[in-house]
């Protein structure tokens, strides 16, 4: 069955009207004749949002009961058996009340999907996992509902919902978002127009990227070389002078006159590694391309000019950054250099800025580009002086007379000037060319090609002796040069590749990312397969161009080991290329085995963790609960026993006995079950906005009666957070506050604000714990001093410290002034978290 179509209405902030865009849609494919029904969408009591609702099919929810309430949640079997053809799920980020079939509303979607039916869902932008650093940073509060940015990204199409901060607070003003009792709140909150703004900013840049990645995508798909400027990209060309970083702050500026303009910086390395940077000043030009949002590139490429308008072009940039030559006058005799060659190549579409610095004319520091071992310029001259040079002296030569000898010695020079510039073959071609014009001119008879004195052979055949070996030499230190030259290339590559290593960049991605950065390929990927008889399976792929499914559809592979391989498309590489590729390949297995180790470890340490929770448990519920069981049993028995008379007094006592028993099973078995809970991480609070006075008055119902003085003052502001989960906690702080209190010294519960938080603080006047114990105690199992058996488990501020985080809150322990203990619990005051974690209503409580 083919996968369903996904489309998504992204937006900003709730209220903007993604629901409503939404059902629009709906209401446009059902007047077309499409089969489309609402598996879920929240209308919040807006009318019109309620009024969009009229008209189309909606599958009954699935009611589900937690925690003493019951919530409507996606019917997902009754949509599946339904079968529409498009359906509608409302916010893409909610997570399920506990009891449904998957743990988040994503979930549901993907599996709609795989059944072959299209939906159309929402979401906001603070809701995906990439962004949740940045939402903390713009509006303080810490996004606990969110999805994973890949299933946003598979999309087949996504449609932003826009709307400028100030109409999305009139809205808000005028009721059409939240309850009137909220929207002060709000409006002072979250929905402050800096807040507005700057997730406004962060879609439309996100959504930007997105297009960018299907425009490249097409580009790479139709072969399109020409650029296409819808977007500032510009590139840094560097050469690991020390002018980089002048030419990347430059870059960085440029680029913030343009929304959305982009840096990449690059350094193009030669093949033949005949280059001077140095790896320290590429490293800060790194550091600080980065620090400036940009990114940082290392290309292979034997013509600068060539790889740099190439890697312009393959990114779609717009402009090129180059820094003013820093050759001497002299040196321009050898080309025009690469700003000039670039500037010339690069078209109407590239713009090439030279940018002037400190460095320039201050002497190269990098050598004459070279295309092979003596380079091309070299090679022309050394022609010229071999072929032209001869004639050329000899009519110099006749018209002086200065024998023989140094007649010979003058074709030999000039043999040797040849071999110096352009190696053997202009040397040949010199000897050759000189050893005629000697006969000719120079040696009896003249002007005619014999020789009559043997003693002229013999200087004749030393002369060109002497040209060859001088040419082989300098042939054989030109090749022996070019290889040292090679290697030192290889190393450069090498070492960078390490430093990414210890820099900590060891994602499988990275690494492949950087193989084909490297080699100028159009896609890396590693293959693997569990014997020889197994199908290829791709470990992980990066860039464009169809995906290679076995090693030999690829352009490169290179084996690592039995059953991996390393496979690159794009073109052929030489033969002496691929021992740096092996050493990509070696790599990235090794990283590829390091990334599955974690893993195992990672299961491994949390079945560890659970075997000692588990034995833990073991041991609470052997010893721990023997005590009071064996409490009730003897009180039980002796209220049954017939050969005793029992006075009123006697009976009550015993009554007394077993209640409290009871009560402390019940007391232990809860704390049991709530650590169980945190340690498998299915604690899924309900967030609502509530009064502390409303909820810390219930946790005291289990300590002695005067045992509490109270202080939470009625002018707090309302908190976030779980009441059940509160109640839990707070009973738990003031019944170990109570127990290690002195008689006459009651247990302070006393709470404030501070700025968008409330504090609890549960002081005590016993004991106190040392500093280096504080963090100790809220560990499982832990009781602090010599408790006796009887004094419980240990868990009670351990479950106390999980709740309080799973709320988003803190619990940690302080010094009461003049002795005692007081623990402070923070938590998040109303208002401050725009969609609570686990809530039946998130956009509602945005507030």
């Amino acid at each position: 069955m083919a996968r369903g179509k996904f489309r998504i209405y992204l937006g900003a902030a709730p209220g903007v009207g993604k629901t409503y865009a939404m059902l629009s849609e709906a209401h446009r494919r059902v007047e077309r004749g499409t089969d489309c029904v609402v598996a879920f969408v929240e209308h919040y009591d807006r009318p019109r949002t309620e009024v969009m609702l009229h008209g189309l099919e909606q599958v009954p929810r699935r009611q589900l009961e937690y925690r003493g309430g019951v919530f409507p949640e996606t019917d997902l079997d009754a949509v599946l058996a339904r079968h529409p053809q498009v359906a509608l799920v409302d916010e893409l980020a909610h997570t399920n009340v506990p009891g449904s079939r998957n743990a988040k509303r994503w979930q549901d979607v993907e599996e709609l999907l795989a059944a072959g039916i299209d939906v159309i869902s929402t979401v906001n932008i603070q809701h995906l996992e990439s962004l949740g650093d940045v939402v903390e940073s713009i509006t303080g509060v810490r996004q606990q509902e969110t999805v994973p940015d890949e299933v946003v990204r598979r999309a087949d199409q996504i449609e932003l919902v826009d709307m400028s901060p100030e109409a999305l607070r009139r809205r808000m003003a005028h009721g059409n978002i939240y309850q009137p009792d909220k929207v002060d709140a709000a409006l002072s909150n979250y929905f402050r127009p800096g807040n507005l703004t700057a997730l406004r900013e962060l879609a439309l840049l996100w959504v930007a990227d997105r297009v960018d990645a299907y425009l490249t995508q097409y580009r790479s798909e139709h072969r399109v070389s020409r650029i296409w400027g819808s977007r500032e990209r510009i590139v840094v060309g560097l050469t690991g002078g020390p002018e980089g970083r002048t030419l990347i702050r430059r870059a960085a500026r440029l680029a913030e006159k343009g929304a959305g303009g982009e840096v990449l910086a690059v350094y193009i390395a030669r093949s033949d590694g005949l280059t001077s940077a140095s790896p320290k000043e590429l490293a800060m030009q790194r550091t600080l391309a980065e620090d400036l949002g940009g990114t940082f590139h290392h290309v292979v490429g034997d013509d600068i000019p060539a790889a740099l308008l190439a890697f312009a072009r393959g990114v779609n940039a717009t402009q090129i950054v180059l820094g003013s030559s820093r050759r001497k006058t002299w040196q321009y005799v050898f080309g025009p250099g690469v700003g000039a060659t670039v500037a010339r190549e690069s078209g109407p579409d590239l713009d090439v800025h030279i940018v002037t610095h400190d460095e320039v004319a201050k002497g190269r520091g990098l050598p004459v580009a070279r295309d092979a071992r003596l380079g091309r310029s070299r090679r022309v001259w050394g022609w010229i002086v071999g072929v032209a040079g001869p004639p050329a002296l000899a009519a110099l030569l006749n018209t002086v007379d200065l024998g023989l000898a140094n007649d010979m010695l003058l074709f030999l020079a000039l043999t040797v000037a040849a071999a110096l510039l352009g190696g053997l073959l202009p040397a040949l071609a010199s000897a050759a060319v000189g050893s005629l014009l000697l006969n000719y001119f120079y040696t009896p008879p003249l002007h005619r090609w014999t020789i009559a004195d043997p003693k002229n052979i013999v200087a004749i055949v030393i002369f060109v002796a002497v040209g060859v070996a001088v040419a082989s030499v300098v042939d054989l230190a030109a090749r022996r040069t070019h290889q040292a030259a090679r290697l030192r290339a290889e190393s450069e590559i090498l070492s960078f590749l390490a430093g990414n290593v210890l820099r900590g960049e060891t994602g499988l991605e990275n690494l492949l990312e950087r193989v084909r950065e490297t080699f100028g390929m159009e896609s890396a990927a590693l293959l693997e397969r569990a014997s020889d008889v197994e199908p290829w399976t791709c470990a992980g792929r990066v860039g464009q161009g169809h995906p290679v499914e076995r090693p030999e559809q690829a352009d490169v592979d290179m084996p690592v080991g039995d059953h991996m391989a390393l496979a690159l498309t794009g073109r052929v590489l030489p033969a002496e290329d691929r021992r740096v590729l092996a050493a990509f390949a070696a790599q990235a297995a090794v990283v590829l085995d390091r990334r599955r180790l974690q893993e195992e470890a990672d299961r491994a340490r949390a079945l560890a963790e659970g075997n000692r929770i588990r034995t833990a448990l073991l041991a609470a519920v052997s010893h721990d609960l023997r005590t009071p069981l064996a409490g009730i049993k003897a009180a039980v028995t002796s209220l049954r026993s017939e050969d005793v008379e029992w006075s009123e007094e006697d009976r009550a006592e015993l009554l007394e006995g077993i209640e409290e028993g009871a009560d402390r099973l019940d007391h232990l078995v809860g704390n049991l079950l709530d650590m169980s809970r945190l340690q498998t991480g299915t604690v899924t609070p309900l967030i609502r906005e509530i009064d502390l006075d409303e909820v810390v008055p219930m946790a005291l119902g289990g300590v002695p009666e005067g045992s509490v003085d109270l202080d939470v003052p009625e002018t707090l502001p309302m908190v976030a957070v779980d009441p059940g989960l509160l109640e839990r906690a707070m009973a738990n702080l003031v019944e170990n506050a109570v127990k290690y209190s002195p008689s006459g010294s009651p247990v302070l519960v006393a709470a404030s604000a501070l700025a968008d938080r409330v504090e609890v603080r549960v002081v005590d006047r016993g004991p106190g714990v040392p500093d280096e114990a504080k963090d100790r105690i809220f560990e499982p199992f832990q009781r602090y001093g010599d408790a006796p058996r009887g004094a419980g488990v240990g868990l009670g501020l351990a479950v106390a410290r999980g709740f309080a985080e799973a709320m988003s809150g803190t619990l940690n322990a302080e010094d009461t002034p003049g002795g005692g203990l007081t623990m402070v619990l923070t938590l998040r005051a109303a208002g401050t978290r725009p969609e609570p974690l686990h809530t039946a209503e998130p956009e509602r409580q945005a507030s």
